[in-house]
């Protein structure tokens, strides 16, 4: 007669050597730790679910280990290729543990003989790049730096990151594999919200885009962009730019009372603590949806928001194409240079061409999709103003106070 499945909620890393001790460990000592998510994101990296079922919960376990591994090998080499189906050589059970670096456990449920739990492999990127070039499998583009996620949640004048209760933060963080970082090209990553985290960056600095905490956050955690996504929650009644007036006595910090009427999402992309992208995802909610579900919702069509819009680099609809030149008002090399990189953010530029460069200006041609008032909007998103100068257009920065 088998158990009920007992949860036993891990979020530790392992090594092979390690591996058996920890899982006796916590069988025999009944160890609850919560779940965090990685402190950085690998690229070479695949997320499945295991169910297995044996004589015993370890035979469960370690069978459970090896079809993950496999399936999460075959999930990564397809990602890595654009997601067309590849057929890779046969592989026995030793050489694939052989390409695995280490793996992390989360969400474990166990009885007598069955085991079920969610594992993140990481393998080790020169192996796994051989073993396509020998298939005669191709790699689409080279694995993205991670993007951090840095969730801020708003009720009312109240503004909360790091502190907890912050169901925004845990709604990123409990994504479901098929919706979260995993199948996404550009992975994102949600700090841990230890002493580093907190040190580098708060709500206010974060929603303000202070660009040293920002830069600060990212480095932390794989190096790539960042992205501020704000929650605010609209009480029943408001519009869509409304949040609730305050909350009642007796319910905890963060958590409105009744039912939400919606949640404005609002995203900021930076790139070298700049902010490169902006995006809205606002939503209504579901009759009778609690805040909970709301914000799991939200976070899931973010995620989608990015996926369709910037791992594309281009808005849905946009089929025009076109080019321009403009002059861009410049202070010296180095302003140029980081107000390139900006440039070469926008979703809709997918090219730019010194014509001339001057102490003063660049003159610059542009290559762009879709029409010019969806360049000047996405323009706007990087405090740059797009204006008819005769022959030429002219970029002109929106807030002259801040540094490209």
């Amino acid at each position: 007669m088998s158990l009920p499945l007992g949860r036993v909620r891990t979020g530790e890393r392992y090594g092979w050597r390690g591996a058996g001790a920890v899982l006796l460990v916590v069988l025999a000592l009944g160890i609850v730790a919560r779940p965090a998510p990685a402190a950085d994101a690998d690229p070479y990296a695949a997320t499945v679910t295991v169910d297995a079922t044996a004589d015993t919960v370890i035979k469960a376990r370690e069978m459970a280990r090896l079809d993950g591994q496999r399936r999460a090998l075959a999930a990564l080499v397809e990602r890595l290729s654009g997601g067309a189906p590849v057929r890779l050589p046969k592989l026995d059970d030793d050489a694939i543990t052989d390409l695995v670096t280490s793996f992390e456990v989360a969400n474990e449920r166990m009885s007598a003989v069955r085991y079920v739990a969610d594992y993140t492999f990481n393998f080790r990127a020169a192996g796994i790049q051989r073993l396509m070039s020998n298939a005669g499998i191709a790699v689409a583009a080279p694995p993205a730096k991670p993007v951090t996620v840095i969730p801020v949640y708003q009720v009312g004048a109240t503004s909360t990151l790091w502190e907890d209760p912050n169901p925004w933060r845990d709604a990123w963080q409990n994504l479901p594999a098929a919706a979260g970082p995993v199948p996404l090209v550009v992975p994102l990553v949600v700090p841990l919200g230890d002493v580093g985290d907190i040190a580098a960056i708060d709500a206010e600095k974060a929603r303000a885009g202070d660009a040293a905490g920002i830069a600060a956050i990212a480095q932390r955690n794989g190096g790539g962009d960042a992205v501020v996504a704000l929650a605010a929650i609209r009480g029943p009644g408001e519009g869509s730019a409304g949040v609730p007036a305050g909350v009642p006595a007796g319910v905890p910090a963060g958590v409105p009372a009744g039912v939400p009427a919606g949640v404005d999402v609002t995203v900021w992309r930076y790139h070298d603590g700049q902010r490169v992208a902006t995006h809205a995802v606002p939503l209504d909610a579901n009759p009778g949806e609690s805040v909970t579900d709301l914000l799991h919702r939200a976070a899931a069509a973010t995620v989608a928001g990015i996926e369709s819009g910037w791992r594309k680099g281009v808005p849905a609809g946009y089929d025009q194409r076109g080019t321009l030149t403009a002059i861009l008002p410049i202070t010296g090399l180095d302003d140029w240079v980081r107000a390139r990189q900006r440039l070469a953010a926008v979703p809709t530029i997918r090219s730019i061409a010194l014509v001339a460069l001057s102490r003063q200006e660049a003159t610059i041609e542009i290559g762009y999709v879709g029409s010019i008032d969806q360049l000047k909007t996405s323009l706007a998103g990087i405090d740059l103003a797009l204006t008819p100068g005769g022959a030429t257009w002219r970029l002109a920065r929106s807030n002259p106070d801040r540094v490209p």
